[in-house]
């Protein structure tokens, strides 16, 4: 693999071809890519991180754990596709918003 440096937009295109080449667009798969079952997976796929984490602090198996993150950013990327988001202007407007948020702050 080339360490050429990828776009959302690229990487959503190659997630995109995986998909079609598995069928899962077609109307009979047995794994739909609507919103909801894509929200699923996201959610399941984000589970399987804290396992890495389920009786200590350390990473044990930093491949392993990078496979579940790119799960993770997979069902993330065909969510904001098929659900019409562009995920970069997204993740941009959420960190102007969050420039103006306060966490740590006694009320």
């Amino acid at each position: 693999m080339d360490n050429k440096r990828l776009t959302i937009k690229e990487l959503t295109e190659k997630m995109h071809k995986l998909v079609k080449s598995k069928g899962w667009y077609e109307k009979d798969s047995k794994r739909p890519q609507t919103p909801r079952n894509l929200a699923v997976s996201l959610s399941i796929e984000a589970a399987e991180i804290l396992e890495h984490f389920q009786f200590g602090e350390e990473i044990k198996d930093k491949d392993e754990l990078g496979s579940e993150l790119a799960d993770v950013m997979l069902y993330l990327l065909q969510l904001a596709s098929v659900s019409g988001i562009d995920l970069e202007e997204a993740v941009l407007k959420k960190i102007e918003v969050n420039k103006t948020r306060s966490w740590d702050v006694e009320k």
